[in-house]
Formats: structure tokens, C-alpha cells, sequence
């Protein structure tokens, strides 16, 4: 993933989002986890892509314990090039 163009420039590095790998590796589709959670399957796509600005831990919860999964197997930090 390349770094977010709506991003504020002068930031230290981007979140890279990994609910596509868990979703695969749980074998579960992204409509079932939009169900099982709450969201349409049109944010959860936006969350699944990063073009989110934020996400409440009342949805971050509902992720987790659908699938099982800590916040971290869900979203990496990576420190962009200077």
C-alpha cells in the first residue's frame, strides 16, 4: 500500500489495514462480518482500504470479537521514508 495522498503531509508514517487477511484466514466473507458487526458492507470496504480518518472502538470491538483477533493483528504502523 502506497501512502495516502489525503493524509496531512508531515506525518511520521501511515496505518496499513490487514482486515482482508483476517478475513481470509477466518474464512468469513466481508457482507457476513457487516452483518455480524452492524456496518454496511460499504464501510466496511472503507475500513478494509483505509479511506477511513477514524474508527470507533465500539467498531474496532465488534471486529475483534467477531473474528477473534486483537486490535494489532488488525492494523500495522509503518514509518514512511524520509
Amino acid at each position: 500500500m502506497t501512502a495516502d495522498p489525503d493524509l496531512p503531509p508531515g506525518l511520521p508514517g501511515e496505518i496499513i489495514v490487514h482486515l482482508d487477511v483476517l478475513l481470509a484466514r477466518r474464512k468469513v466473507r466481508s457482507k457476513e462480518l457487516a452483518d455480524r458487526i452492524g456496518v454496511s458492507e460499504q464501510a466496511l470496504s472503507m475500513i478494509k482500504t483505509g479511506k477511513i480518518k477514524g474508527i470507533r472502538f465500539s467498531t474496532l470491538i465488534a471486529i475483534c470479537d467477531a473474528l477473534d483477533c486483537q486490535p494489532g493483528e488488525l492494523f500495522e504502523f509503518r514509518r514512511l521514508p524520509d
